[in-house]
Protein backbone atom coordinates (compact mmCIF):
# COMPACT_ATOMS: atom_id res chain seq x y z
CA UNK A 1 0.00 0.00 0.00
CA UNK A 2 1.38 3.27 -0.54
CA UNK A 3 -0.57 6.60 -0.10
CA UNK A 4 -0.66 9.79 -1.14
CA UNK A 5 -1.37 12.72 1.05
CA UNK A 6 -2.74 16.16 -0.53
CA UNK A 7 -3.21 19.36 1.98
CA UNK A 8 -6.27 21.09 0.45
CA UNK A 9 -6.10 24.75 2.09
CA UNK A 10 -9.84 25.25 2.86
CA UNK A 11 -10.46 21.82 4.20
CA UNK A 12 -9.76 20.66 8.04
CA UNK A 13 -8.92 17.27 7.43
CA UNK A 14 -6.45 15.99 3.94
CA UNK A 15 -7.49 14.42 1.20
CA UNK A 16 -6.30 10.82 1.51
CA UNK A 17 -5.97 8.63 -1.69
CA UNK A 18 -4.59 5.18 -0.95
CA UNK A 19 -4.34 2.15 -2.67
CA UNK A 20 -4.38 -0.38 -0.48
CA UNK A 21 -5.36 -3.31 -3.42
CA UNK A 22 -2.74 -5.63 -2.33
CA UNK A 23 -3.89 -5.23 1.12
CA UNK A 24 -7.47 -6.65 -0.13
CA UNK A 25 -5.55 -9.33 -2.04
CA UNK A 26 -3.28 -10.13 0.94
CA UNK A 27 -6.18 -10.90 3.84
CA UNK A 28 -7.20 -13.79 2.01
CA UNK A 29 -3.75 -15.20 2.82
CA UNK A 30 -2.90 -13.60 5.94
CA UNK A 31 -4.68 -15.33 8.92
CA UNK A 32 -2.29 -17.88 9.36
CA UNK A 33 0.74 -15.57 9.34
CA UNK A 34 -0.89 -13.05 11.40
CA UNK A 35 -1.97 -15.55 14.36
CA UNK A 36 1.75 -16.34 14.61
CA UNK A 37 4.80 -14.61 16.61
CA UNK A 38 6.83 -13.13 14.18
CA UNK A 39 10.32 -14.64 14.32
CA UNK A 40 8.84 -17.90 14.85
CA UNK A 41 9.58 -21.33 12.28
CA UNK A 42 5.74 -21.22 12.20
CA UNK A 43 5.69 -17.73 11.43
CA UNK A 44 8.13 -17.92 8.59
CA UNK A 45 6.33 -20.67 7.36
CA UNK A 46 3.30 -19.02 6.82
CA UNK A 47 4.75 -15.60 5.87
CA UNK A 48 6.64 -17.94 2.80
CA UNK A 49 3.46 -19.37 1.94
CA UNK A 50 1.62 -15.53 1.90
CA UNK A 51 4.65 -14.33 -0.64
CA UNK A 52 4.37 -17.59 -2.71
CA UNK A 53 0.54 -16.79 -3.13
CA UNK A 54 0.73 -13.25 -3.38
CA UNK A 55 2.54 -12.98 -7.21
CA UNK A 56 -0.53 -14.99 -8.80
CA UNK A 57 -2.44 -11.64 -8.16
CA UNK A 58 0.46 -8.95 -8.76
CA UNK A 59 -0.11 -6.69 -12.03
CA UNK A 60 -3.25 -8.66 -13.08
CA UNK A 61 -7.30 -7.26 -13.13
CA UNK A 62 -8.65 -7.84 -9.45
CA UNK A 63 -5.44 -7.81 -8.08
CA UNK A 64 -3.02 -5.10 -7.67
CA UNK A 65 -0.09 -3.29 -9.07
CA UNK A 66 3.22 -3.07 -8.62
CA UNK A 67 5.69 -0.61 -10.98
CA UNK A 68 8.23 -1.80 -9.77
CA UNK A 69 7.58 -5.00 -11.07
CA UNK A 70 6.10 -3.28 -14.01
CA UNK A 71 6.40 0.25 -14.72
CA UNK A 72 3.33 -0.21 -16.85
CA UNK A 73 1.54 -0.75 -13.96
CA UNK A 74 1.78 3.04 -13.05
CA UNK A 75 -1.20 3.12 -15.52
CA UNK A 76 -3.33 1.64 -13.06
CA UNK A 77 -2.47 4.29 -10.30
CA UNK A 78 -5.17 5.59 -8.38
CA UNK A 79 -5.36 9.49 -8.55
CA UNK A 80 -7.12 12.44 -7.77
CA UNK A 81 -7.95 15.79 -9.27
CA UNK A 82 -7.54 19.21 -7.39
CA UNK A 83 -6.33 23.13 -8.36
CA UNK A 84 -3.45 24.20 -7.57
CA UNK A 85 -4.66 26.80 -5.65
CA UNK A 86 -6.30 24.39 -2.95
CA UNK A 87 -2.89 22.36 -2.19
CA UNK A 88 -0.62 23.60 0.40
CA UNK A 89 1.47 20.42 0.41
CA UNK A 90 1.96 17.15 -0.86
CA UNK A 91 3.25 13.88 0.52
CA UNK A 92 3.68 10.77 -1.40
CA UNK A 93 4.64 7.29 1.47
CA UNK A 94 5.23 3.81 0.90
CA UNK A 95 3.55 1.59 2.56
CA UNK A 96 6.09 1.33 5.14
CA UNK A 97 6.29 4.64 5.85
CA UNK A 98 2.32 5.11 5.91
CA UNK A 99 2.52 2.48 8.86
CA UNK A 100 2.37 4.95 11.60
CA UNK A 101 -1.75 5.79 10.44
CA UNK A 102 -2.70 3.12 8.74
CA UNK A 103 -1.02 -0.01 9.90
CA UNK A 104 -0.02 1.38 13.86
CA UNK A 105 -2.44 3.57 14.03
CA UNK A 106 -0.80 5.84 15.83
CA UNK A 107 -1.26 9.07 14.23
CA UNK A 108 -3.86 10.52 11.99
CA UNK A 109 -3.43 11.35 8.51
CA UNK A 110 -3.64 15.29 9.86
CA UNK A 111 -1.22 14.67 12.42
CA UNK A 112 1.49 12.87 10.14
CA UNK A 113 1.40 15.73 8.10
CA UNK A 114 2.31 17.91 11.14
CA UNK A 115 5.14 15.60 11.30
CA UNK A 116 6.16 16.13 7.39
CA UNK A 117 5.35 19.88 8.33
CA UNK A 118 7.81 20.04 11.15
CA UNK A 119 11.00 18.59 10.23
CA UNK A 120 11.83 16.46 7.47
CA UNK A 121 10.51 13.20 6.17
CA UNK A 122 13.16 11.02 8.49
CA UNK A 123 11.66 12.24 11.67
CA UNK A 124 8.03 10.42 10.22
CA UNK A 125 10.03 7.23 9.42
CA UNK A 126 11.79 7.37 12.91
CA UNK A 127 8.56 7.36 14.55
CA UNK A 128 7.82 4.22 12.32
CA UNK A 129 10.49 2.51 13.27
CA UNK A 130 10.16 3.08 16.90
CA UNK A 131 6.41 1.95 16.75
CA UNK A 132 8.06 -1.62 14.76
CA UNK A 133 10.89 -1.92 17.18
CA UNK A 134 8.06 -1.58 20.13
CA UNK A 135 6.63 -5.15 18.90
CA UNK A 136 8.78 -6.80 17.33
CA UNK A 137 6.68 -10.04 17.40
CA UNK A 138 3.99 -8.42 15.49
CA UNK A 139 1.05 -9.04 18.39
CA UNK A 140 0.26 -5.56 18.87
CA UNK A 141 -0.04 -4.90 15.25
CA UNK A 142 0.33 -8.34 13.03
CA UNK A 143 2.42 -7.94 9.89
CA UNK A 144 4.56 -10.19 7.45
CA UNK A 145 7.78 -8.45 8.62
CA UNK A 146 8.87 -6.41 11.35
CA UNK A 147 10.20 -3.70 10.12
CA UNK A 148 9.36 -2.86 6.70
CA UNK A 149 11.13 -0.72 3.89
CA UNK A 150 10.24 3.60 4.06
CA UNK A 151 10.21 6.08 1.66
CA UNK A 152 8.43 9.47 2.11
CA UNK A 153 8.48 12.74 0.12
CA UNK A 154 7.06 15.75 1.27
CA UNK A 155 6.60 18.78 -0.61
CA UNK A 156 5.33 22.53 0.71
CA UNK A 157 3.68 24.64 -2.28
Amino acid sequence: MSAAVREIVSVDEPMVITDDQEGQVGKRYRPAMDALDSGTTDHTAALRAYVEAMPAHRNRAGGFWVAASDPLAAEQALTGTLSADQIRAAALLSDGASRLVDRFPLATWRQALGILDRGDPSELIRQVRDAEHSDPAGKRWPRGKVCDDSTAAHCLI
